[in-house]
């Protein structure tokens, strides 16, 4: 590879901020996108997620339904500069119901931002999304969000974070006060206070920003006295029995940099966003599989141009009524137009009409470079982890499933529909969205889910996008496992049932967790994988 070529991608993949943002529903992750946007230059005002009377929505929750409910359900993905980084920003649904669009989203960031609600602490899918983080030792930060409501003491929140997520919480900087107190941060590191001032209702414009030194005799004069007693008495705290941060340890995930903030009335996010794209990492090289089994480290700059697909969405923009694929670049230089191998099929493919989202809006991409994210209008060839690149030496490891938990037989009431109503059901496997399951001799098919929320959105986008209603009867199974081993020979409980999958791997659904640790021991030639 040219001298000059690798300088440029070298270049252009340092400056590359690549992340997913986690957290309970209701914590602030769209509301922080949102902000994101704001003081990037990208929005002049940012809306108001909560408000549903407000013609502004989130700008990253594209689909009506997420608009409704006021909760994201697909992943959505953006790219824009932020001073002198270009940031893609994966957000991500956070009601566990999603789990298995997180889990591929998450495999094409680089670093995670983990949004805490500073009422509520780290709740349950906050733990979930952050053990995924830890099986792929994406660094995470930490923001407390919600420091303008009234919540738990700063120094509670952090030890929950150290205790419950089994990783050391180093805080970078440290709230002023809280709920209507809540006036300013400290930098722990330069030992200088922003001090902040609402210039808008609802935090639609960005905050004013004072900046002074902590030794500064002006400080007393701005803040009460209880807040700055409260504040040093922290201070000293931490100085003591805190944690160091160090840029090394985070990178392995070993320590997670903490920060408070507000999302809703921008009081800390600027300081926040400006330490992320200092802290963050750029694209950093991945493990891929070569036809022989070997595994091998992929570099960012040296290796020739690939990807792969962590993501297909449909009908994004009802006037194009086509399909997204979300490639990951992961090496070399991008360009429109270029021919490459789609490693699965074994043939070329020209990787035309590319493009970077803004929510609805495409802008037509003509370079990525590792790190990025980018749409390709997607024929049908496209498949969820597939590789492409210019080399066709290795694949990316593939993207696992998750155990479907609720299942349901599903026909569309009208007849007439059945082609629309085929062709849609095609689309939301595709998609992952539900799986599809088939009795044993293809007789009978079901639809499968992670939770209840998704048969929502399935029913919801059949309607909207193919015009088909349908009819869906919960089936009583709870939980289910992929077989290893002769289905001849394995011998189920009578309440159980053994169907395949879309690629014909045998599944077993259960109504209850305790047939299926029955079914175990009963069969103990047999194996049962917990993903697929």
């Amino acid at each position: 590879m040219d001298i000059h070529l690798q300088n440029e991608i070298r270049a252009a993949a340092g400056k590359r901020r690549t992340f997913a943002i986690i957290s309970h529903p209701d914590a602030g992750k769209t509301t922080l996108t949102e902000k994101l946007l704001l003081y990037s230059g990208m929005v002049r005002t940012a809306g108001l997620v909560g408000s549903r009377k407000n013609a502004k929505l989130a700008t990253s929750d594209w689909m009506e339904m997420e608009q409704e409910r006021g909760i994201s359900i697909t992943a959505s993905a953006m790219q824009f500069e932020y001073k002198h980084a270009v940031i893609n920003v994966l957000d991500t649904p956070g009601h566990q119901d999603f789990c298995e669009d997180t889990y591929r989203t998450l495999t094409a960031a680089d670093s995670a931002i983990m949004v805490i609600d500073a009422a509520k602490g780290v709740e349950v899918q906050t733990r979930k999304l952050f053990e995924v983080c830890r099986l792929r030792k994406i660094p995470v930060l930490t923001l407390i969000n919600k420091m303008d409501l009234h919540g738990r003491p700063p120094l509670d929140l952090m030890a929950e974070v150290e205790e419950v997520l089994g990783i050391h919480a180093s805080a970078i900087n440290w709230p002023i006060g809280a709920g209507g107190q809540f006036v300013g941060v400290v930098d722990r590191s330069s030992r200088r206070v922003s001090l902040f001032k609402k210039m808008a209702a609802g935090g639609a414009a960005k905050a004013s920003r004072r900046q002074i030194p902590l030794d500064s005799q002006d400080l007393k004069s701005l803040i009460d006295q209880d807040l700055w007693d409260q504040v040093t008495h922290d201070l000293e705290l931490l100085e003591v029995a805190g944690n160091a941060f160090s840029l090394d340890d985070f990178l392995r995930g070993e320590v997670t940099p903490v920060f408070f903030a507000s999302a809703l009335t921008n009081f800390g996010i600027e300081d926040f966003f400006d330490a992320f794209v200092e802290m963050a990492p750029s694209a950093s090289p991945r493990i891929a599989d070569t036809p022989n089994g070997e595994e091998i480290t992929v570099d960012v700059v040296e290796t020739p141009f690939s990807a792969y697909v962590f993501k297909l969405q449909a009908n994004m923009n009802p006037r194009h009524r086509d399909s997204t694929a979300f490639l990951r670049v992961c090496s070399g230089r991008f360009e429109r137009d270029m021919v490459v191998r789609h490693h699965r099929l074994g043939n070329e493919v020209r990787l035309s009409r590319p493009h970077s989202l803004l929510a609805k809006e495409r802008t037509t991409v003509d370079v990525a470079y590792p790190g990025d994210i980018i749409g390709i209008v997607n024929p049908g060839q496209f498949a969820i982890g597939d590789t492409i690149s210019l080399t066709d030496t290795f694949n990316y490891k593939p993207l696992p499933q998750f155990q479907p938990e609720v299942f349901a037989r599903i026909h569309p009431t009208d007849v007439g529909k059945r082609k629309a109503f085929d062709k849609g059901m095609v689309q939301m496997a595709a998609e992952g969205t539900v799986q599809i399951l088939r009795s044993l001799n293809d007789l009978e098919s079901f639809v499968a889910a992670v939770g209840k929320l998704q048969f929502d959105v399935l029913q919801y986008r059949l309607r909207r996008e193919y015009r088909v209603e349908i009819k869906l009867d919960l089936m009583p199974f709870e939980c289910s496992t992929w077989l290893v081993g002769d289905v001849k020979t394995f011998r189920p409980p009578s309440d159980a049932m053994v169907v395949k999958d879309q690629l014909d791997r045998p599944i077993v659904l259960f109504r209850t967790p305790w047939s299926k640790n029955f079914a175990q021991e009963r069969n103990p030639h047999h194996t049962f994988l917990e993903m697929g």
